[in-house]
């Protein structure tokens, strides 16, 4: 596998054509301008807009990212970006920290160094990890599938094609969204290749056996399955779109940056520990980062098609069917409808649960340090003895 050192660059041209598109928005009319009820707060994504086209600077961002170690690699015939940070300790364990959608590789450059260098940030250096963080096919700077069939099954091949290359046959996966379901679909396929998956969600597609033959649904179950029934019905409209006609909406979100703003920073908003306030958890410049980030890549609609292809290949088990590599679950109080842990180990070996004390569906960024300490604290006794 050729693998080529990377750098963010975005060409002036670009900067330029999103400078005139803000300038000619057109914003819709809303009955309550700062509310949230019907989708995002046209005064919220006014002073979005407005700091995007005056005070936003993407080439202070970029040179930032920058500094993370990137690179390229061609795998089964798609151009995959990553970051690969060595660990400094004893004994690194290699880790893929998965990301998902609306956000992205950057969503780990916080985390990165405290699971790469856990001394230099209050740990153990016995606690290091070779860090290796993926952009998913079609986001960021990984090349989009040009045809059907790249679901988070495939994604997780890829994965393994990746971390073969760099040299790692046992390694440990953590994701969460997206990157949880590439993450279980690795160990469910390639468990001789996984020591372990650490979790801080659960795909909305897992669905173990149930029925004749196996335990009856429980009261805590149901209540669990009823709870995402109605979350769906609430707020899952936009998973219905992607995963339905997603073409039909990038047409909007690929032509229009305040369009796009508005369907992902109401997400950042709604997902997060926030009591309702964005900007208590996420600056302006950290939304629009992963915002320009989707821009500057053309890369909705690609991401927008995943939620496609996972809904064609769901995350469901028959028969006595498990996963080998024990999981950890990191449970943040804001995430989206979390499952029982009795709901979980009818396939899952789950070895870590944890309670967590603040945040929500972005957790490597709302709360990197309480993330990677979970993580440490799940892989340490399935480290090899050094």
């Amino acid at each position: 596998m050729e693998i080529r050192p990377f750098q963010i660059h975005v060409a002036e041209e670009r900067l330029a054509d999103l400078q005139r598109r803000l300038r000619a928005t057109r914003l819709p009319a809303s009955l309550a301008r700062d509310a949230w009820d019907d989708g995002a707060s046209l005064s919220f994504i006014e002073r979005l807009a407005d700091h995007w086209q005056d005070r936003f600077d993407w080439r202070s961002q970029e040179a930032r990212l920058n500094r993370l170690p990137q690179y390229k690699a061609a795998i089964d015939g798609l151009d995959i970006h990553f970051v690969h940070q060595p660990g400094t300790g004893p004994a690194p364990l290699p880790l893929v920290l998965t990301h998902g959608w609306p956000g992205s590789f950057i969503e780990m450059e916080h985390i990165i160094p405290m699971l790469a260098d856990p001394a230099a940030h209050g740990g153990d250096p016995a606690d290091a990890f070779h860090v290796v963080v993926p952009s998913l096919p079609g986001f960021g700077f990984s090349q989009a599938p040009a045809r059907p069939g790249t679901s988070s099954r495939q994604i997780a091949e890829l994965w393994l094609g990746l971390m073969r290359g760099l040299g790692y046959e046992r390694f440990g996966m953590q994701g969460g969204d997206i990157g949880a379901g590439v993450s279980t679909w690795l160990a469910r396929m390639f468990p001789g290749n996984v020591v372990g998956v650490h979790l801080n969600f659960i795909p909305g597609s897992y669905r173990p056996p149930t029925g004749a033959g196996f335990p009856a649904v429980t009261a805590e179950e149901q209540a669990f399955l009823d709870r995402a029934a109605s979350w769906a019905g609430s707020e899952g409209a936009y998973a219905l779109m992607q995963g339905t006609k997603p073409l039909t909406l990038a047409y909007a979100l690929t032509d229009s940056p305040v369009g796009l703003a508005a369907w992902i920073a109401e997400k950042f908003r709604a997902w997060s520990d926030c009591d309702g306030e964005v900007e208590r958890v996420f600056t302006m410049d950290a939304l629009l980062t992963d915002i320009s980030l989707y821009w500057f890549s053309d890369a909705i609609a690609a991401s927008l098609r995943l939620y496609k292809e996972n809904r064609l290949r769901p995350l469901t088990f028959e028969g006595g069917e498990r996963i080998a590599p024990p999981l950890g679950v990191a449970l943040f109080p804001r995430e989206l409808p979390m499952p029982p842990r009795s709901w979980v180990e009818r396939v899952f070996e789950v070895g870590r649960w944890t309670i967590m004390p603040k945040g929500g569906h972005f957790a490597a960024m709302e709360q990197p340090a309480l993330l990677a300490d979970d993580i440490r604290a799940f892989f340490r006794p399935l480290r090899s003895p050094s």
